[in-house]
């Protein structure tokens, strides 16, 4: 069930999980982000909702309605 905006979510793999069921994780991102890898340092451009560290493998995710805030991209695990 979708719950528009008003969603929240405890940890990356419940972001990831939603985004990959509505079909969401393909999306790009509205602006491409920059963001440093919490699992190797490296930093590394998030293009799409659903984005892995080119370096580590390390997956992470953000909704549609969150992708405008950095702040709310999430780690959800290596090769998750």
């Amino acid at each position: 069930m979708h719950d528009g905006c008003t969603g929240t979510f405890e940890n990356g793999k419940l972001v990831v999980d939603k985004i990959r069921m509505m079909g969401f994780n393909t999306m790009q991102m509205p602006m491409k982000v920059t963001i440093k890898c919490i699992e190797c340092g490296n930093d590394f451009e998030m293009t799409h909702l659903e984005t892995k560290c080119p370096h580590c493998n390390m997956v992470y995710g953000v909704t549609p309605c969150s992708a405008s805030n950095p702040e709310r991209i999430m780690a959800a695990g290596k090769d998750y």
